[in-house]
């Protein structure tokens, strides 16, 4: 028995709508951006161990731990204070820079990138505090008598007074350029996302 007509275009009608669906042109729809949550710099405040000032050569890398002094959250881990960072001291234009490699707490030792902004230097507080001015002064007022008597003008006020201030011109002027850290300032990290 053949095929109806109706039965016969029953059976071609899925072929029909698949090829229909087949051939239509897509639609371009427009992108919408979706939210990205951008990764937050976390800032970690460590500072040096000890009680102490340390001072630093800027020319110089040094290694150097560093203690946490509040707990803070980094990449999901939990640093609670007194966690000790692993690091160096590197020159930069201008001073030092503290760059971290690890981190120790409670047991584990885990990697952590953060760095410090620049540390900057200064003339060495050793140099130009009171006391290396008082010397650099004793120093000055003796070469000033001791050049007013190779000069045969003899010793008198104005020889003392000017050695004195050339001994504290010329201590202060060379004075080295140190990067100090004191164990009262916090140094901020800022970890690298």
């Amino acid at each position: 028995m053949s095929p109806t007509p109706a039965r016969k275009s029953a059976r071609l009608l899925p072929l029909v709508m698949a090829s229909a669906i087949a051939t239509v042109t897509p639609i371009a729809l427009p992108l919408v951006p979706s939210p990205v949550l951008a990764q937050q710099r976390v800032e970690i405040e460590a500072k040096v161990r000890g009680d102490q000032p340390l001072y630093f050569n800027p020319g110089a890398i040094y290694e150097l731990p560093l203690e946490i002094t509040r707990p803070v959250t980094v990449g999901g881990v939990q640093l609670p204070r007194g966690s000790v960072i692993e690091g160096r001291l590197e020159p930069v234009e201008g001073g030092l820079r503290y760059v971290a490699s690890h981190v120790r707490a409670g047991g584990f030792r885990r990697e952590l990138q953060a760095r410090s902004g620049i540390l900057h230097d200064v003339k060495d507080p050793r140099e130009t505090g009171t006391g290396a001015i008082l010397t650099d002064a004793a120093i000055g007022a003796a070469g000033g008598v001791l050049l007013g008597v190779v000069f045969g003008n003899g010793v008198g006020l104005g020889e003392i007074l000017g050695g004195a201030a050339a001994g504290v011109l010329v201590g202060n002027v060379t004075a080295q350029r140190v990067v100090v850290l004191e164990p009262s300032k916090p140094i901020t990290l800022r970890a690298q996302p």
